[in-house]
């Protein structure tokens, strides 16, 4: 973890970023500030308008904006936790508010939105829409991000979606848009559901803008999928599998579709993920032993499973590495039954079959493609 101070508008906040040593990482950046500064430039506590954080992704702007008692939704399960955490480290702090997610997303009118910029312009497009649902006649959208992630055609994502008054300067890399609410909105945007029919299987799947490879199966699970089926072949009756960092659920589903008798938990961070599996699991195969869990990886309270199955992501908030597979590999070891195994594909140059012998004592390589590797690890009996 590495822990710095914010000299945010309302006063200096203590705030820690946990899953890494690297002092250069901290819990905030430059869109993070920029949006402190507008809100606080624009909105008056003592007014006490109604306002609400989009996608905070450690906690900066929900404790950052605490004098107005903000409304919180986010897609990722980390927050939670890291916001606790960062509460705990500032005295004086007002009650932090609730998660919601978008499996509850909160049901109120809101004078202002705080709103985190998503690298993905389906996202993004989506957020706008559903923001014109919640904001007031007259409230206000403040949009802000890092300058690199901004989608292509960003601007254009704003302009179909809402009334846009002000695009600030760029600072420090970072830039806010301050927007007003339009007319567009999600019940007729054909862009929230995309998806497309495995090869071999006869159901689909589809999924909303936030989830990965929504919209055709990614190279690395279409090499995955085949030892997916003969994995699940050899499990015993009723077994319990975990389809880990599940996306759309095409993996589990696929494992389902080989063995209807199994118990599937589905688990993703992305509460958009969880909310499309379980669309897609429901859909597919409606009378099936499944549970879906939005979680940061393997649930507190999930119990052992006989086999997992991971495609792990290799990137959180921009930064790219093996930081969260390695997290994701010692849950897996935790809960494995005895004489269970984790099957994953994973890309090749981040080296996995080293990693996965830190925690498994039997690993070896079932497939391999130019870019990505099929792994099998197993616990002993």
């Amino acid at each position: 973890m590495t822990t710095a101070t914010l000299d945010a508008p309302a006063g200096p906040l203590t705030l820690v970023r946990p899953g890494t040593g690297d002092a250069s990482l901290r819990a905030w950046d430059a869109a993070d500030e920029l949006l402190l500064q507008e809100a606080f430039a624009r909105l008056n506590p003592s007014r006490q308008p109604r306002v609400l954080v989009i996608d905070d992704q450690f906690g900066a702007l929900t404790l950052g904006l605490n004098p107005f008692q903000p409304d919180l939704v986010a897609d990722s399960a980390t927050l939670p936790a890291a916001l606790a955490d960062n509460a705990g480290l500032n005295s004086g702090l007002a009650s932090v508010p609730e998660v919601r997610s978008w499996r509850t997303p909160p049901d109120a009118r809101y004078d202002a939105v705080v709103l985190r910029i998503p690298r993905h312009a389906d996202y993004l497009a989506w957020l706008l829409r559903w923001v014109n649902g919640v904001l007031a006649e007259d409230g206000l959208l403040l949009a802000g991000g890092m300058i690199k992630h901004l989608p292509d055609r960003g601007v254009d994502v704003f302009a179909q979606a809402v009334t846009t008054d002000t695009v600030c300067p760029a600072r420090k890399k970072a830039r806010v848009i301050v927007c007003r609410p339009g007319t567009a909105e999600l019940a007729d945007w054909p862009g929230t559901w995309k998806g497309y029919s495995p090869e071999q299987e006869s159901f689909e799947v589809s999924a909303l803008p936030a989830v990965f490879a929504r919209d055709k199966l990614d190279i690395g699970t279409r090499l995955f999928l085949p030892r997916v089926r003969s994995a699940v072949a050899e499990l015993a009756p009723g077994a319990r599998v975990l389809d880990l960092a599940c996306g759309n659920g095409v993996v589990g589903m696929v494992a389902l579709s080989a063995r209807p008798d199994l118990a599937l938990t589905f688990s993703d961070v992305s509460s958009q993920a969880i909310v499309s599996a379980e669309r897609n699991v429901e859909a597919a195969f409606a009378d099936s032993d499944c549970s879906f869990d939005h979680a940061d990886g393997v649930g507190a309270g999930a119990g052992r499973f006989d086999l997992i199955l991971l495609n792990p992501p290799f990137h959180e908030g921009g930064v790219v590495g093996d930081h969260i597979a390695l997290r994701l590999f010692a849950q897996a070891s935790r809960h494995l039954a005895p004489g269970g195994g984790l099957l994953m594909v994973g890309n090749r140059h981040l080296g996995y079959h080293r990693s996965l012998r830190r925690f498994f004592p039997q690993v070896r390589q079932l497939d391999a493609n130019p870019k990505f590797v099929v792994l099998e690890a197993a616990t002993k009996r």
